[in-house]
């Protein structure tokens, strides 16, 4: 297949001014607290709003007029002409010939008919989709659907890896207040057996529905969890005398507590699932890009259908910002250059996201599959290998516990860290301290970081606190840590939706410069491979054992001797 080469973003006219105008910056001398005393507009010319969130990137190592040059970057690399290669369709990821279309799955139904993928009408499909989800997941939710005892369903149990955990994981966290139906859930992803065995062991087999998430209905660590949920099931029925010991009774139980999200009905007809309670997507949806899709169903039945489609409704607001907005002023495109920026001229690895509202718990694990699975790459989509650094550490924790753990190293460490922090102005769960508003005292703690990473502390500050000479070097903070202000106004379906899409348009935009294929993931498969073949060594094949190398042989023996069968 012909693709357009990658433009070499380092050889561009952008490029070349960026690299003078950092020189610039650090001839200098980058100093936040004189360039905000200089420039009495700087917070004004570097606020930015799209759809519910606002953004501040005045705390960064930036000027006002470096945003024009992150601009023509945008121009260089033809990020526009690759964006409408993306929502239209065409195979962009082409190491797997697949278009990649997840903002097609949060279009509105009345964009039915605009985008034809591979002869299919992708929206049609996606809206078609919904609606059989939404009929489940209404049926559930108002106790149409029983279990094989009659009663209702009170757990839903998802079981998928990767996107098929990682997203809906995240968002059950992050909306439990809209769980308005008296149904909850719980996750199971690892194939570690501690994992579904913690996550089944008080739960009434009665009551519970699992959903199996996996596009091929092939995937190791998913079905290995499914057989073994099948047999819990049907184990701990039995034992409380719910079914009988027929075959007849146990593929009742196992079609009344099992859905699948998945396109292959033969095995999922064959595991005994009902293929009509399955719900499929397509090879154009990456599994880190899937959450918005049949992969959310557990959500639909959790949330409802009226607030998944507000969910997906703020996916397409960013979306549509991000694609219409010119360059200058998109602050989705300019906080995907400001990566850039910080990844390839202040050589910086590491990226942190810090999201003062434990409800975004999850919030940074979904970022590090988003962004490290998309860019974590050597290669260009061409196959050539790249001409800068690619990908960023995204790691963190929520505020205020983070900064009682790892915000040392931002604040005085020797790496610069760039950081997001993330907050939303109003919580569903207000209180007071006496007199003292307790999200208030919080939001104090989220604008008080960011001040001080951009300001620090100089060492004459120290001492006129009185501070003993020889421990005031210990005080001080340099400052100048760049980082970056999102706030909301609630964390709510559609603000949720927001932030999501904000970043994956952003690893989008990161990846067009790099000239990166950000739809693929070669870089997981060896492993998987190689354990089918190590596995067998363990304890049931000495000529498996026999193949590997000496490092690996030694760990077998090892764990043949202490293993406890």
């Amino acid at each position: 297949m012909a693709i357009n080469p990658p433009v070499d973003a380092t050889l561009t006219p952008a490029w070349a001014k960026l690299q003078k105008h950092y020189d610039e910056l650090q001839a200098e001398g980058i100093d936040l607290k004189k360039w905000f005393a200089d420039d009495e507009n700087r917070v004004k010319d570097l606020t930015f709003d799209a759809g519910t969130l606002h953004f501040d990137l005045s705390k960064n190592l930036i000027k006002p007029e470096t945003l024009a040059l992150f601009a023509e970057l945008a121009n260089d690399v033809k990020l526009a002409e690759r964006t409408k290669a993306m929502y239209t369709g065409e195979h962009i990821n082409n190491t797997e010939d697949r278009a990649v279309l997840h903002t097609a799955l949060r279009r509105p139904d009345s964009d039915k008919g605009t985008i034809m993928v591979d002869g299919q009408d992708a929206v049609a499909d996606v809206r078609a989709t919904l609606e059989r989800i939404y009929a489940f997941a209404n049926k559930v939710r108002s106790g149409e659907w029983k279990g094989v005892t009659g009663k209702e369903i009170e757990t839903v149990v998802n079981i998928g890896i990767g996107g098929s955990d990682l997203g809906p994981a995240m968002a059950y966290e992050a909306l439990k207040p809209y769980a308005d139906a008296g149904i909850k859930a719980r996750f199971v992803s690892n194939i570690d057996p501690n994992d579904i065995a913690e996550k089944t062991r008080d739960l009434d087999p009665e009551t519970t529905l699992f959903v199996v998430v996996s596009k091929t209905f092939t995937t190791l660590e998913t079905l290995t969890n499914a057989r073994e949920a099948r047999t819990w099931l049907l184990e701990e029925l039995k034992a409380r005398q719910a079914i009988d010991d027929t075959q007849v009774k146990a593929a009742e139980a196992v079609s009344k507590h099992f859905i699948a999200v998945s396109t292959n009905l033969e095995k999922v007809a064959e595991f005994g699932i009902d293929p009509q309670n399955a719900f499929g997507f397509w090879n154009w949806v990456g599994g880190r890009y899937s959450v918005d899709s049949a992969v959310g169903t557990t959500l639909a039945i959790v949330f409802g259908p009226a607030r998944f489609e507000e969910f997906l409704a703020g996916f397409h607001e960013i979306d549509e910002y991000f694609e219409k907005t010119p360059f200058e002023k998109n602050v989705v495109v300019l906080l995907g250059m400001l990566n850039v920026w910080y990844r390839n001229f202040f050589n910086v690895a590491s990226h942190a996201v810090l999201p003062y509202n434990q409800y975004l718990c999850r919030f940074p694990a979904y970022l590090q599959q988003l962004t490290m699975e998309s860019n974590g790459k050597s290669v260009r989509w061409d196959g050539t290998p790249v001409t800068t650094q690619t990908g960023e550490i995204f790691w963190g924790e929520p505020g205020t516990n983070g900064q009682h753990a790892f915000y040392q190293l931002i604040h005085q460490g020797t790496q610069l860290i760039p950081a997001d922090f993330i907050a939303f102005a109003n919580t569903p769960n207000p209180l007071k301290d006496g007199d003292q508003d307790v999200q208030e005292l919080f939001l104090g703690n989220y604008l008080a970081q960011t001040k001080a990473l951009a300001f620090g502390k100089t060492a004459e500050e120290v001492r006129a606190e009185g501070t003993p000479e020889d421990i005031v070097p210990a005080r001080v903070f340099e400052g100048n840590r760049p980082t970056t202000s999102i706030f909301g106004v609630r964390l709510d379906p559609f603000a949720l939706g927001e932030l999501i899409a904000l970043y994956e348009q952003i690893t989008f935009v990161e990846g067009t410069v790099w000239g990166l294929d950000s739809y693929d993931q070669w870089g997981v498969e060896l492993g998987k491979q190689l354990a089918k073949e190590i596995t067998p060594a363990l304890s049931q094949s000495d000529e498996a054992l026999l193949a590997q190398d000496p490092s690996t042989i030694e760990l077998i023996n090892y764990y043949r001797k202490v293993r406890e069968f």
